[in-house]
């Protein structure tokens, strides 16, 4: 007689959209492509009239907060993408950075997505909606109501679209690409 196990693994995926003053993060756990679910989700912020650097300090501190208590295997952020204001892009950059900092000192990888591949991953078309994707979160994570704040939705729809990706074993190509390198 023969047995057949199936070994499921679960994996948690923090999801971060990166922000100077609204960062989203989403926590999900998944074993299969149909299976996730949302742990913990929401975002945090910053004082709008601080000065720059004690707004990081602040970011940092809450990211710190947010990391050590969902312990997290793996971290999925937003590709940072330039639009006509620069100024924000790179604000948001200065976000990631901590992020990217944060995540490094615990030692998990980390995956990048551009907001074209979240929105593919997700509806299968590039270019959808703010809407379109906050409602296939709702739906792939079986969620009564679509979550808010918008930040926390596009968090959790990075880490969906991680999951997905690392499941079809296409996570190598969205590792950051800093991560790890040897150098000979």
């Amino acid at each position: 007689m023969f047995q057949i196990f199936v070994i499921i693994y679960s994996m948690k995926i923090l999801g971060i959209d990166p922000g100077i003053g609204i960062c989203g993060f989403g926590l999900i756990t998944t074993s299969t492509r149909a299976g996730a679910k949302a742990l913990d989700f929401g975002a945090v912020t910053t004082t709008v009239d601080a000065p720059l650097p004690s707004r990081l300090k602040e970011l940092y501190d809450s990211l710190v907060e947010v990391f050590d208590q969902t312990k997290p295997e793996m971290v999925a952020v937003e590709k940072l993408f330039f639009s006509k204001n620069v100024t924000t892009g790179i604000a948001v950059a200065e976000a990631r950075g901590i992020v990217l900092l944060v995540a490094e000192q615990r030692g998990l990888p980390v995956y990048e997505y551009t907001p074209n591949e979240i929105k593919k991953s997700l509806t299968g078309y590039g270019a959808a909606t703010k809407t379109q994707i906050e409602e296939m979160v709702r739906i792939h994570l079986n969620l009564e109501k679509k979550p808010k704040p918008d930040d926390a939705a596009d968090a959790l729809a990075v880490a969906i679209t991680c999951s997905f990706l690392y499941q079809e074993g296409l996570d190598n190509q969205y590792k950051f690409s800093n991560s790890r390198k040897v150098v000979k």
